[in-house]
């Protein structure tokens, strides 16, 4: 039997839990994560044998709200299936009226060949599709 290596997952706070698992649930599915857990303070969607989870953030801490500029996470980055996919998921997220980053650059804002879609999720933390090679 061999040890998992790589990312096992990443955890995140987020202002509002119920907000949170409306924006993600259908974009994780569309990624290939399923739910893994879920309960009443948060939810978890897992590929392959990393996950991702959000739990509700306690109110003595909503004091203060993200922003990637400071120390800590920047973005969060998932795979595509194809160009296509990204395509498809550009026209959902439009459709539900969430904002592009560096739009007027799309697709290639993370440089030459490189395709990718760039948006923030409700926390503003930073997204980005990339499209496999």
């Amino acid at each position: 039997m061999s040890t998992p290596q790589g990312l096992h997952h990443v955890e995140i706070n987020v202002h509002n839990l119920s907000r949170t698992k409306a924006f993600y649930g259908w974009l994780m599915d569309e990624l290939g994560y399923d739910v893994f857990q879920e309960w009443d303070n948060g939810i978890s969607y897992k590929n392959g044998s990393a996950y991702l989870v959000f739990t509700q953030t306690e109110e003595n801490y909503k004091q203060f709200s993200f922003h990637r500029k400071h120390t800590g996470l920047n973005h969060l980055a998932f795979w595509a299936k194809s160009r296509a996919h990204v395509e498809h998921l550009r026209v959902q997220l439009n459709v539900n009226k969430v904002p592009f980053l560096y739009n007027d650059q799309y697709p290639f804002a993370g440089g030459e060949g490189h395709y990718a879609l760039f948006f923030e999720d409700p926390d503003r933390i930073k997204i980005e599709i990339v499209a496999p090679r």
